[in-house]
């Protein structure tokens, strides 16, 4: 029979043989280790923390987007300004005929003391500060944009408002009734009132 193969010396340590084997693979194992983790580290390292051209990309959508939002912000604006503006506007012409109304009693002398005159009083305040202006009176050029001509008495050379038979109205900017009057001659700028002392 074969004898089993004895790795000690014969006095239970181990021989040189296997002493040195081992040693030897200790000695390999770092240095294969560290062979490993070399290129990994020195990958990591060439690899930049964020890419450059996706942090660009990212800042002109994130532009993009700042600027739509500033203009949508814009137009809504704007659409609620028109929005109020109009508003307005359908409210006062619905009191035109009550301001037409407080005229034509302002004429026969009821707004001259008592309630009414300080109703009437309130009302014009109240639109006055909402942007009602009235135009058109006696003498003002006639402007065929602001007033509508009922009657033409004059041969057109400098035609001015001869009577009123309604007042026009405006808000700000935008004409919301034409006022409705006659035409006559207006006097010729230089025109001398009299003739000089003398003559």
């Amino acid at each position: 029979m074969t004898e089993p193969f004895d790795a000690t010396n014969g006095q239970g340590e181990p021989g040189p043989d296997v002493t040195e084997t081992a040693a030897a693979a200790g000695a390999q194992a770092p240095a294969g280790a560290g062979r490993d983790e070399a290129p990994e580290a020195a990958q990591a390292d060439s690899q930049p923390s964020a890419p450059t051209g996706e942090v660009a990309e990212l800042t002109a959508a994130l532009q993009r987007e700042r600027a739509q939002f500033t203009n949508y912000k814009r137009r809504s604006d704007e659409e609620m300004a028109a929005r109020v503006s109009l508003g307005k506007q359908l409210v006062i012409e619905q009191l035109l005929p009550i301001l037409d109304d407080l005229d034509r009693a302002r004429e026969h002398g009821d707004l001259e003391s008592g309630p009414l005159r300080a109703v009437a009083d309130k009302l014009i305040a109240t639109l006055t500060a909402q942007g009602l202006a009235a135009f058109g009176e006696p003498g003002d050029p006639f402007d065929p944009e602001l007033h509508e001509a009922v009657q033409n008495d004059g041969s057109g050379d400098n035609p001015v408002i001869g009577a009123v038979y309604r007042v026009g109205y405006r808000v700000g900017d935008r004409v919301i009734r034409h006022a409705m009057v006659t035409v006559t001659d207006g006097e010729a700028a230089g025109t001398p009132d009299s003739a000089p002392a003398g003559e």
